[in-house]
């Protein structure tokens, strides 16, 4: 990057569920961040990064906000509210099936009006949307002047987003580039890895299971001379009962997982990936601060 150029943080706000995750894939042009149709897929803070011609933005992807009501939930709450504080712009996400006044976008609403920084209304999925019923919805959303600008877009065919991203950098300051230009992401490869198998666990489970499920990896080794890359990850749930859920009628299920969790990191490494997954049983894990601490949720 050259000459004057614009650069800074911009958070994607919002409840679980609204398609932030897929908007972040959407700009970047790749799969930064892993997506599900279950609301709360998003844990951690993901930062996907763009960089082009007028300059970087960084992309803060979060949990969805919504009323905590164990320590893990309270956690993404937390990480929610630093993403949009460490911001220089905060983009409220909503989509079409949501109302202002419910209780979960009251408490979106409540933390995008106490930042200090420029804040946008983007109007997701879009492409669901018929005749002006987009336009009528994003006038009513814009009426009470908390947003500057606001933005019809559509994660799922990228309409509007370029315009959006207009947007976003007409607002950013100039400033020099956080990181390297090759860069998409700031997250290491192990994160990436512990990511993948989230995503597959709450591909391949039943509705309820995938929130009581944490994954760590313990083990992350590439062998340059073999070209392999050796995982070993741990799968930790709730009960004895989800345990056996997970690995399956004759382990079936865990090599399910494992089978698609390996050919997507394949994907991601350019190597051979050996993938070795084991389940454990930690009581409440999700209730247990001292736990959470333990899973990496700090």
């Amino acid at each position: 990057m050259t000459g004057r150029k614009k650069s800074g943080f911009v958070a994607l706000i919002g409840r679980p569920n609204v398609g932030k995750s897929t908007l972040l894939n959407r700009i970047l042009g790749a799969k930064i961040a892993i997506v599900s149709r279950k609301p709360q897929t998003t844990r951690d803070r993901i930062a996907g990064i763009l960089t082009g011609d007028r300059g970087q933005i960084v992309f803060l992807d979060g949990p969805g906000i919504h009323r905590p009501r164990k320590a893990l939930n309270a956690y993404m709450v937390r990480t929610a509210q630093r993403i949009a504080e460490e911001a220089d712009i905060a983009v409220h996400v909503v989509d079409d099936r949501q109302s202002v006044g419910g209780e979960e976008e009251s408490l979106v609403r409540g933390i995008v009006s106490n930042v200090c920084v420029p804040r946008f209304l983007a109007l997701n999925k879009a492409d669901r949307m018929r005749g002006d019923e987009g336009s009528r919805r994003l006038d009513s959303l814009m009426a009470g002047g908390m947003y500057k600008e606001g933005f019809l877009v559509s994660a799922v065919t990228g309409k509007g987003v370029a315009e959006f991203l207009d947007c976003l950098y007409s607002d950013l300051p100039e400033g020099p580039a956080y990181y390297p230009e090759e860069d998409l992401t700031d997250l290491p490869m192990r994160f990436i890895a512990k990511e993948i198998v989230r995503e597959k666990l709450f591909e391949s489970l039943s509705e309820e299971l995938p929130y009581s499920v944490a994954v760590t990896i313990e083990e992350y080794k590439e062998d340059t001379d073999q070209r392999l890359v050796r995982i070993r990850g741990e799968i930790c749930v709730e009960r004895d009962s989800q345990k056996g859920i997970i690995i399956g009628r004759g382990g079936r299920m865990l090599k399910k997982i494992g089978t698609e969790a390996r050919l997507e990191l394949e994907k991601e490494t350019g190597e051979r990936v050996y993938l070795e997954l084991f389940v454990k049983v930690e009581r409440d894990w999700s209730r247990n601060e001292t736990m959470l601490r333990r899973l990496g949720y700090v």
